[in-house]
């Protein structure tokens, strides 16, 4: 008489979770995936507009991202997947400055010497295939003693500033490393939005089997009997076989009963920056760039990512959609104002981008925030990425603080999932349990 299947909960219907899901549904296993949201896709969720999904933070693609591409084409959304030289940039003493490798040595913001320093120091970056050459260094005494200090601080220091705040100065080279390691002159994107990559990992893991369920908010898990893990949310629990939770390691350390305190000490650390773009609608073109990082002082965004110049606008119904983007602490008043005080504050900026900027452009915006999204990866960093296996058996940990040297990305989230299934279903079965039907 043949077992019952695996019974797999999986924490989180973002791109690691549903993924995880996908994977181990196709193995057979009875999946139940728990999202806290009432949408699926964690941080490359979207939003309705103009008739089609629009991601609530910015995302794309680059030509390294291979597992993320291959899925997209396994789910039959191949032909929607498009790849196209954007135009990125940074803006340096009020002018818009190109930064490809030619333009590097025509960056009149730097000495010719330093702009050699510059390109010779991003070309070994780009060639340099492991990261661990860089591990224990900062990327700030990295980036001054090879590309001169002059080029730290026009071009690395604002960036890392804008997005570190006060831990700029301990962040580790490997991070920036694969900021240029990893990077392609040509990006990706889903014509019609990454939306339905999601809807679709949604429909196969429900086509085989599993459910997915929104508006879940787990609130404890812990060890059960028989080698199970129990699951709590709200005033009900389910046990299961495995459990994949790809919760933040610090929400995960907070609803997780039962954790040793050595474990804890040694994982129960780091910090995280929050999330938050103001998405505008304009009826004119704003500029003739993708993607624009803020290096002069005094904005309250880091980057200005310009949708209508990557897509068509009538993907969305004519509109031409911009964020103004931001990582920052969940202590930052921009988490608390109002949308009406943020556009206050944030539009006559772009007025210094561009000075035709008329705040009547704007037809409609939208913000939105989350928490957890920018790990801070100092140098002691990977001494406290936390293994996948936890001292709980059957209980799996997966999350963007594992990705590193990366710190973020559905093509690691993606990747991730599938090495964690493989570790849940390889793990020992309870007797009577079987990985297939």
């Amino acid at each position: 008489m043949s077992g019952k299947p695996l019974n797999v909960g999986v924490i989180g219907g973002g791109a690691l979770g549903l993924s995880a899901a996908y994977r181990l549904a196709q193995a057979g296993a009875r999946v139940t995936v728990l999202e806290r949201e009432d949408v699926v896709g964690g941080l490359a969720a979207s939003f309705p507009v103009g008739g089609a999904y629009f991601e609530k933070f910015y995302h794309h693609l680059f030509r390294s991202d291979r597992v993320i591409a291959s899925l997209i084409k396994e789910l039959g959304l191949g032909d929607k997947l498009v790849w196209k030289k954007a135009r990125t940039a940074n803006l340096v003493g009020g002018r818009i400055c190109q930064m490809d490798p030619v333009r590097l040595l025509t960056f009149s913001a730097l000495p010719v010497a330093d702009r050699l320093r510059f390109f010779l120091g991003m070309a070994y970056l780009k060639l340099q295939s492991d990261y661990r050459r860089f591990e224990g260094v900062t990327a700030v005494d990295w980036v001054e003693r090879w590309m001169g200090k002059e080029t730290y601080e026009v071009v690395w220091r604002p960036l890392l500033e804008a997005k570190f705040g006060e831990h700029y100065r301990k962040i580790a080279m490997p991070w920036l490393w694969s900021r240029v390691y990893c990077r392609s002159l040509s990006l990706g994107y889903l014509r019609g939005g990454f939306h339905q990559l999601y809807v679709a990992l949604y429909q196969r893991v429900k086509s085989l089997g599993g459910e997915v369920l929104t508006g879940q908010t787990v609130d404890r898990i812990e060890a059960a009997d028989g080698g199970r893990v129990r699951v709590v949310v709200g005033d009900r629990w389910t046990e299961f076989d495995r459990v994949v939770c790809t919760l933040p390691t610090r929400l995960f350390m907070k609803v997780t009963a039962g954790l040793p305190e050595d474990y804890r000490s040694q994982y129960d650390w780091g910090d995280f920056h929050g999330a938050h773009c103001v998405v505008l609608s304009l009826d004119h073109r704003f500029g003739d760039f993708y993607w624009l990082s803020v290096n002069d002082p005094g904005f309250p965004f880091l980057v200005v990512v310009d949708h209508g110049n990557f897509m068509p606008t009538e993907d969305y119904g004519g509109q031409r959609l911009m964020y103004l983007g931001n990582y920052l602490p969940m202590s930052d008043r921009r988490f608390t104002m109002s949308d009406d005080e943020l556009l206050d504050w944030y539009l006559p900026y772009l007025t210094k981008i561009n000075p035709a900027f008329d705040r009547s452009w704007v037809k409609d915006s939208w913000v939105f925030k989350a928490p957890f999204a920018q790990p801070i990866v100092t140098v002691e960093f990977h001494r406290h990425i936390p293994p996948h296996e936890t001292p709980i058996p059957g209980l799996f940990l997966a999350n963007m603080f594992q990705v590193y040297p990366q710190d973020r990305g559905q093509n690691y989230s993606i990747e991730m999932a599938y090495r964690v299934a493989d570790l849940a279903l390889k793990a020992p079965l309870a007797p009577g349990v079987q990985v297939g039907r």
